[in-house]
Parts: structure tokens; C-alpha cells; sequence
């Protein structure tokens, strides 16, 4: 399993863009909108460590609560099947059962830590050998 990247909630994407290169210096990866969840997600990473944040804004979704800003972290799996007959047993709540987006190649579901946090696991398409 890798740590992919860490996603939070933003009220504007335009002027969290701005922040997140301008202020912090991260550079732009890419922006796209995402139909089917109603949100458009763009990721930014710092050149140096390889840390990837995804920023996500939910269409009419401008204001929230302290603490609604993180939104996932993200981990990629080898076989999302196997790691969901894995920890299954042991009391994992399964918030999103694997999905594939529209136009996307890599399969998606969502567990939930015990604290409600959303984990993302995303499995890549394997490439032949």
C-alpha cells in the first residue's frame, strides 16, 4: 500500500489554487470536473518531497463546519479486491463499493477509519508485462 495524496474540502478552487502555488509554491498537476459527484478536484504537489494534495469543491457546498475541510486520504492497492476480503473480517466499514468512473482506468472504493474519515483506495490498471 502507498499514501497517494491527502484531500480537503475548498470553498473556491480558483483562489485555493492561487494559495496552494502562488503562496506555498507547489506546482500544478491538473484540474478536471467530475460530473457524477457533482465536484471538480485539482491536484498540486511539492516538487521536493513528492507530497500530493487533491483539492475538491463540491458544487454548492461554499460553506462548512471547522474540521469538514479533509475530505480523504488516498492509498493505492495492488488488488482492491484481496484488500477488501482482507479487512472486511476484521470490522472495516466499507463506506463505497468499487466503482470505476466514467472516462477513468483506475477502480475506486471508499472505507472508513474508526473516526468516519473517508480512505480512497485506488487501483491502478495493471500493465502488461
Amino acid at each position: 500500500m502507498k499514501l497517494l495524496h491527502t484531500s480537503i474540502t475548498v470553498r473556491s478552487m480558483d483562489e485555493s489554487l492561487t494559495f496552494y502555488t502562488e503562496i506555498l509554491g507547489l506546482q500544478f498537476e491538473r484540474r478536471r470536473t467530475i460530473p457524477e459527484n457533482h465536484a471538480e478536484i485539482a491536484f498540486v504537489h511539492d516538487p521536493v518531497s513528492g507530497g500530493r494534495i487533491e483539492l475538491t469543491h463540491w458544487e454548492g457546498k461554499d460553506q462548512f463546519e471547522a474540521g469538514e475541510q479533509l475530505d480523504h486520504l488516498a492509498f493505492e492497492v495492488d488488488d482492491l479486491d484481496r484488500f477488501l476480503l482482507r479487512v472486511r473480517p476484521k470490522g472495516v466499514r466499507v463506506a463505497k463499493e468499487p466503482y470505476q468512473l466514467r472516462g477513468g482506468s483506475s477502480r475506486l472504493a471508499f472505507i472508513l477509519d474508526p473516526n468516519d474519515v473517508w480512505i480512497e483506495l485506488i487501483e491502478r490498471p495493471k500493465t502488461p508485462a
